[in-house]
């Protein structure tokens, strides 16, 4: 599989960027390893600022009461390149591929993800290219003297190579919210601007297309034959509230040591043609007893599943549910050795994962999905 050229498109919709991480390093081990294939995974992260290897601290603008009250969260980065921004309407393309042997050459990759950026944009029928000694794509004077106005950027590259295997990768701006950028010198490149597909065109764009059109290009500008990969396994995750003696608490589940022994709320499968509805009542019936309504949180995300011989994607769907003051689950045996009922604190300490985490907050209606 080592020698594939081949390139499986992901498409991914909302992944936590915290899941993102885990998500790149686990599919670049499994292609050190041969397992996988060359991939390229097509997503949109919540609010997030990423500082990568070289970024300046003076280049958040924010203070953190801000970007707390925005629910934008920071992680340091391994990628090249200073502060950048992720958020809904966003692309994020995360190329897993082996350069090896006859693409080990740093500049030439990220002059390919920048053309494939172009080449998407032209799809559009926008006009962006390259100013010199940045990276990214750009429209503006400097960028290609027909596009008139100050230069702005359209597009960003961040990648990191691990013997020769890369991960991060680029951030296109089809409907992105241009004002959160405010919150950083983006790239750090003072008195330059960022632009996305919506504000070029005077309309939103569909993000689909805008994936397609990046899919193949991204798989055109690498050599690489796209192949759409198989749909995610699907899961779902119920958070259980009651009124308790301290206020709103959550339902912990203890798994066992077998199991992976985490914590955390009513999580399960959906069956072939269950919607996930239907997987959500089931699973919180089984798991703790409790029969009652499930609710959509409006909020779905993925995640990298590794419970098997190499890396899959899944998707997870939330719900919650609401129990009686009294109520006490009944365990599955198999599943779980233990439960508590937890404030919001006390969940998301125990919760190791972002996208519970992220349930937990909805459930108390704290957030945005």
């Amino acid at each position: 599989m080592a020698g594939s050229r081949s390139l499986t498109i992901h498409r991914l919709g909302r992944v936590e960027y915290a899941d993102g991480l885990l998500l790149m390093q686990a599919f670049r081990d499994a292609r050190a390893r041969g397992e996988v294939s060359d991939s390229l995974f097509l997503l949109e992260h919540p609010p997030v600022l990423t500082f990568g290897r070289g970024a300046k601290r003076e280049h958040l603008l924010a203070p953190p009461e801000l970007l707390e009250a925005r629910g934008i969260e920071l992680f340091e980065t391994e990628r090249g390149g200073d502060v950048t921004y992720h958020g809904p309407g966003q692309v994020v393309g995360y190329p897993i591929v082996d350069l090896a042997p006859d693409r080990c050459d740093v500049r030439r990759y990220v002059r390919d993800l920048e053309e494939a950026m172009i080449r998407a944009a032209a799809d559009f029928g926008v006009t962006a290219g390259r100013v010199s000694k940045m990276n990214g794509i750009w429209l503006g004077e400097d960028a290609d003297p027909s596009t008139p106005g100050l230069p702005r950027k359209l597009g960003a590259v961040g990648v990191h190579l691990s013997r020769w295997i890369s991960s991060h990768g680029f951030a296109f701006n089809a409907n992105t919210r241009l004002a959160d950028f405010e919150l950083i010198v983006p790239c750090g490149l003072v008195g330059r601007g960022v632009t996305s597909l919506e504000r070029e065109l005077g309309r939103p764009v569909e993000l689909e297309a805008v994936e397609g059109s990046l899919g193949r290009q991204v798989a055109r500008a690498l050599d690489r034959e796209p192949v759409e990969a198989e749909p995610p396994r699907r899961f779902v995750q119920v958070q259980v509230v009651r009124e308790g003696g301290r206020g709103p608490e959550l339902l912990g589940l203890e798994r066992t040591v077998a199991r992976g022994g985490i914590w955390q709320p009513v999580t399960g499968h959906v069956e072939p043609g269950e919607s996930t509805e239907l997987a959500a009542a089931r699973e919180l019936l089984e798991e703790t007893g409790l029969s009652a309504e499930v609710q959509p949180l409006g909020y779905r995300h993925s995640f990298v599943w590794l419970s098997g011989e190499r890396p899959s994607v899944a998707e997870e769907t939330a719900f919650f549910a609401r129990a009686p003051a009294d109520f006490q689950p009944t365990l599955a045996a198999r599943e779980h050795r233990a439960s508590g009922w937890l404030s919001l604190d006390e969940a998301l300490r125990r919760f190791p994962y972002a996208g519970l985490k992220r349930g937990a907050r909805l459930a108390l209606g704290q957030g945005q999905p």
